[in-house]
């Protein structure tokens, strides 16, 4: 875990803990009462994120010369949304946050030689992934100007720049390729701040993918795995 997710962790959860201490000698009327009244809210999200993968590779890679381990590196990223909210009660509501999320993820394979020398063979696969999330919030009891949530729902994201019908730049260059369709399932957990003029929202949410991404071709790097699925971190900051 980096540095950076470790100091956005701690903000998020620090966070809510921060605000209600400050609350305790607060008196008056609370921020944005009639807010939560509202049948529909817009917004926007900006984020941090850390794409990776889940991978399963072939159980026997001895048949693939020299290979010995296949596994992957997260790399940071950043996400771009528009948040509409449908209140569907006192405690839950509907969002869809349609944006646009960029990251890199890197597949390593481990080749060891002969003469027990090993060589990592980096695949760097960048994504630019416009996101169509639904998600089913619930929500506590607000506490002055403090709420709790949790969400739970699915994304449907598209690969702007997938390489999944791209022709090799050279010919000894071998790209895994990915298919640019991905479906995940997300949970997450958060917390609303009501200030004097908006809500500002702090998330913490995991997507996990659905869907087998990796293109099958006739080579080492792709015939040696059997599934390629997405996993994401995402840190968000909200401003409704």
């Amino acid at each position: 875990m980096t540095k950076l997710r470790k100091i956005l962790i701690i903000i998020l959860l620090a966070a809510p803990f921060i605000s209600v201490n400050a609350q305790k000698n607060a008196f008056g009327v609370p921020n944005l009462l009639k807010y939560d009244k509202q049948l529909l809210h817009f917004g926007f999200l900006v984020g941090y994120n850390q794409f990776d993968f889940l991978i399963k590779a072939e159980s026997d890679l001895s048949r693939y010369d020299s290979l010995m381990v296949i596994n992957t590196t997260s790399l940071s990223g950043f996400n771009l949304g528009i948040v509409t909210n449908l209140r569907m009660g006192k405690y839950f509501d509907l969002r869809f946050i349609p944006g646009l999320s960029f990251g890199d993820r890197i597949v390593n394979y481990t080749i060891q030689y002969d003469n027990g020398e090993r060589l990592i063979n980096k695949k760097n696969i960048e994504s630019v992934y416009m996101d169509l999330p639904l998600l089913v919030k619930f929500k506590s009891s607000r506490m002055h100007n403090v709420r709790a949530y949790v969400i739970a729902g699915a994304q449907y994201s598209l690969d702007l720049i997938s390489a999944a019908k791209k022709k090799h730049a050279k010919t000894n260059e071998i790209v895994l390729k990915l298919y640019p369709n991905d479906v995940q399932a997300q949970v997450g957990v958060g917390f609303d701040f009501y200030c004097t003029y908006f809500k500002f929202s702090t998330e913490l949410k995991m997507s996990f993918g659905l869907v087998n991404l990796l293109v099958k071709e006739n080579n080492a790097f792709a015939e040696s795995v059997t599934s390629l699925k997405s996993k994401l971190f995402q840190i968000s900051f909200m401003f409704e």
